[in-house]
């Protein structure tokens, strides 16, 4: 499994693209290629790792604010003006077809109806296995101010667990058991902020959860700098876990 960090950003980040992952899964004649979330920044960054519009089988989206979900039009425009004809599958929680309808008529009015690829959803809820291109996903709610599912995927006997937004609860720590990798928002470093996790609470959760590595995203533009200048003594502090503060275009393979 190939992680691709896309973008790391918040929503606000001037520097940093959107938080947005790209995974490979399979050898190249089977490969399943997965982009979770995909905010109004994440397209170009997408395109510069992959110019083929057939490339990508499926996007999962956490959850409906924009710096997760507001880059579809672009996507799937441009895989129309490109001839894609591989269906895409759009992965989320309750409501997700509705809203990507939504947000591409509000983005390029009328132009949903002229695409020709097939476009499916599939609705993903907490508490229920999805199998999918080979794959199983899992999800469990995170504490948000808007509701967001944390996700894990299960490839053979590798295991991935992606956050989205918000702070872990006792349902997402539980997901996340034993993955290999835990990528999770960490908005602050230690000062709790409603609907988002702290690095110290994602360090926390990480080693409840027995992962072996946990790469943090979505730290706040202003906070990132300080938690770069104390990389190591949170690596100390993440003990057995193998801590990493990913840049745009870092990947990794588990």
């Amino acid at each position: 499994m190939e992680i691709v960090f896309l973008g790391v950003g918040e929503a606000f980040d001037d520097a940093l693209p959107n938080t947005s992952i790209l995974i490979r899964c399979g050898e190249e004649k089977t490969r399943a290629t997965l982009l979770l979330d995909c905010g109004y920044t994440t397209p170009p960054q997408f395109w510069k790792e992959e110019n083929s519009a057939e490339a990508l089988d499926a996007v999962w989206i956490s959850h409906f604010h924009a710096d997760h979900f507001f880059g579809l039009p672009a996507l799937l425009i441009r895989f129309w003006e490109d001839g894609r004809k591989k269906p895409l599958t759009i992965l989320g929680q309750k409501g997700i077809e509705t809203l990507t309808r939504k947000c591409v008529d509000l983005a390029y009015p009328g132009f949903y109806e002229r695409i020709r690829f097939p476009i499916k959803f599939q609705e993903v809820e907490s508490e229920k296995s999805v199998p999918f291109l080979g794959l199983t996903f899992q999800a469990a709610q995170n504490e948000h101010s808007l509701k967001d599912l944390a996700l894990r995927i299960n490839a053979g006997e590798r295991s991935l667990f992606y956050s989205g937004d918000g702070q872990p609860t006792a349902e997402t720590i539980a997901l996340a058991k034993g993955s290999e990798l835990i990528i999770h928002e960490a908005f602050l470093t230690d000062t709790a902020v409603h609907g988002h996790a702290t690095v110290e609470a994602a360090l926390d959760m990480a080693k409840a959860s027995r992962a072996s590595t946990l790469a943090l995203v979505h730290i706040q533009r202003r906070e990132r700098k300080q938690v770069l200048a104390r990389i190591q003594e949170l690596r100390d502090q993440a003990g057995p876990v193998n801590l990493i503060i990913p840049e745009p275009g870092d990947r990794i393979v588990i």
